[in-house]
């Protein structure tokens, strides 16, 4: 089975406080390409700081990322940000929807950003767009739409440059129950259908009903599985 994540000795360590704050301490972890993985801990537990690594947003202090064998540590700026802009969707509690444009749009941006062809941008954006049911919806803007679809926009857009990694983080956050049910089984499509391996932060216990593995980040380490 192909690993999608292989991460060794990761630590991060914030030194610009008055004193240095630890945010993860020698994680380890692999993950199985096209697996739906939740990364479960109390606020403060390093969950978004282990995205951000993990997304090269973020560098870590020691230890090494690989995300389908490629060394995270090993790549400059520019190189990260290509590396983003092909394989990695994000995905936020928040939506980060640009208010101004329309839900095709917002997805057809990230397509021009990472330099698709013109010819190919509108059919991939409708796609991705009747992946997440919003075809009738391709021409609304953000305030004409619910919170659910909302996020759906924000899911169609972070696979529209057909990633093999998407990171999720409070993904269902904003939802009510019955909406992050509907954004949490699309998740669980998605990766199916797709063989993207998915990370998801989150608080939510509904999720533990969709992925695949549930990890537990306590003060910045991964947790022993219960056995």
């Amino acid at each position: 089975m192909t690993t999608a994540i292989h991460v060794q000795n990761l630590e991060r360590v914030y030194r610009s406080a008055a004193e240095p704050v630890v945010a993860l301490r020698g994680v380890n972890l692999e993950i199985a390409a096209g697996q739906f993985v939740a990364l479960k801990g109390r606020s403060g537990s390093g969950k978004t700081t282990l995205l951000n690594c993990l997304g090269g947003l973020d560098q870590p202090t020691t230890g090494t990322i690989e995300v389908y064998g490629r060394a995270l540590h090993t790549l400059d700026d520019q190189a990260l940000t290509r590396w983003r802009q092909q394989e990695v969707g994000f995905i936020f509690q928040s939506f980060g929807l640009l208010p101004t444009l329309s839900a095709y749009e917002n997805v057809e941006l990230m397509l021009r950003i990472a330099g698709v062809a013109k010819g190919e941008r509108n059919g991939r954006a409708r796609e991705c767009l009747d992946m997440v049911g919003l075809s009738k919806w391709a021409d609304h803007r953000p305030y004409e739409m619910s919170g659910g679809q909302q996020q759906r926009v924000a899911i169609a857009r972070a696979i529209a440059n057909r990633p093999r990694l998407i990171l999720a983080d409070e993904a269902t956050g904003e939802l009510d129950s019955e909406t992050a049910r509907e954004i949490l089984a699309l998740f669980q499509a998605i990766a199916r259908s797709r063989d993207l391996t998915i990370l998801l932060a989150s608080h939510d216990s509904l999720v533990d009903e969709y992925v695949d593995e549930v990890l537990h980040l306590e003060d910045g380490q991964i947790a022993p599985q219960a056995a």
